[in-house]
């Protein structure tokens, strides 16, 4: 059963829309409601390089901080293929384009309502 979580969707609105502002490519909001044990909505971006993926992540989670948002935990800063963001409802996942298509979360989550923003 999916429970109405409006404050958890604008948070996954948000990020999606910082990571648009840095030119991340094909950012989607995933709604994993009843889907997920542990999250809400997923936020899928992709960068072109290594740099773009941190350098994004970063972004997102410099300005959600300055609103007031606490990250759980991240992963993958020192790698720069995917940088994990965990907000506890919201989890931001930013790829490289041949990590993305590696792991294969769009498809992995195929049945969940998909919100596209870029």
């Amino acid at each position: 059963m999916r429970r109405d979580n409006p404050e958890a969707l604008a948070l996954a609105r948000r990020a999606a829309n910082l990571l648009v502002d840095r030119k991340a490519s094909e950012v989607v909001v995933l709604d994993v409601r009843g889907m997920s044990s542990y999250a809400d909505y997923f936020v899928l971006a992709s960068g072109d390089t290594e740099r773009q993926v941190t350098a994004t992540a970063e972004h997102v989670r410099e300005q959600l901080k300055s609103a007031g948002y606490r990250t759980i935990g991240t992963e993958g800063f020192d790698g720069g293929h995917w940088v994990l963001l965990d907000y506890g409802e919201v989890v931001v996942h930013v790829f490289s384009a041949e990590v993305r298509a590696f792991y294969d979360l769009d498809g992995l989550w195929a049945d969940a309502p998909r919100e596209k923003v870029a």
